[in-house]
């Protein structure tokens, strides 16, 4: 599952999305009060402001046979993006975010996040992170990497294609095929991992192609003191990069041009 082979940069990288947040216990004046200060502070990079009001979905709450729906508050969300709309800060009561959808470079990514995360700990002074997440949403497209008619048993690892792995299981059979999972893994941290074949949605329109999606979820969690945050999301990257290159084969792996630094 984990690859040890050094890391690369691909130039046909199939993310679509690369997404870092930290939680945080509520802090009762960001809802209240518009974050102006911080706005000013990362407006040279995220000019663009929207505010959302996000509905949660209802909670289930009372005693058994005296069940009742609670339609909880809507939380407010303050978004700034780049003038291209490819970087976005998002920031609510409890969490701050950092998300991209034309993914660089980690290093690159890590150095977007370090002005608006300043920030927010210069003036709202977190007592801890709750949890801190990397998400990065692979859609492997075939026919974008001149593989098309090549199974998917030859470009995923097995562990990752349950009964598409077997000979006598077609892919063109399979209306739902996913694998899902939930992992402790090294240095504290954990993989929630969602892999299978499917149909995309973007910019509005469904995708007639099958993709193969590979959405992994990593995360510290428990209470972690503020200045070990940027430490964590190392050592969430390099878990990262180390189950991508394990799930993927050789074969994917060369189609997708890496590039060594």
């Amino acid at each position: 599952m984990f690859s040890q082979k050094p890391r690369c940069h691909y130039g046909a990288s199939p993310l679509s999305e690369v997404i870092c947040q930290l939680r945080f216990p509520d802090i009762l004046s960001i809802s209240a009060n518009p974050p102006a200060a911080f706005q000013e502070a990362i407006r040279d990079d995220f000019p663009e402001y929207t505010l959302r009001r996000d509905v949660p979905p209802p909670k289930v709450t009372g005693a058994p046979g005296h069940f009742s729906l609670e339609n909880p508050p809507a939380v407010v969300n303050y978004q700034f993006a780049s003038p291209d709309g490819v970087w976005r800060v998002n920031l609510t009561g409890n969490f701050i975010s950092l998300s991209c959808s034309r993914y660089p470079s980690w290093e690159e990514f890590a150095a977007r996040l370090d002005k608006p995360l300043a920030a927010f700990i210069r003036l709202y002074k977190p007592a801890y992170f709750q949890r801190v997440g990397l998400r990065y949403i692979n859609f492997i497209s075939r026919s974008r990497l001149s593989l098309s008619g090549v199974p998917f048993s030859h470009l995923i690892s097995p562990c990752y294609l349950g009964p598409l792995m077997e000979e006598d299981v077609a892919e063109s059979t399979a209306t739902r095929c996913s694998v899902d999972a939930e992992l402790a893994i090294r240095g504290g941290c954990r993989a929630k991992i969602h892999a299978g074949p499917g149909l995309v949605k973007q910019q509005g329109k469904e995708d007639k192609e099958v993709k193969f999606i590979f959405d992994q979820d990593l995360f510290m969690p428990g209470q972690l003191p503020v200045n070990l945050a940027a430490g964590a999301l190392q050592t969430l990257h390099s878990q990262a990069d180390s189950i991508f290159r394990g799930a993927i084969t050789d074969v994917l792996h060369d189609a997708m041009e890496p590039e060594y630094k």
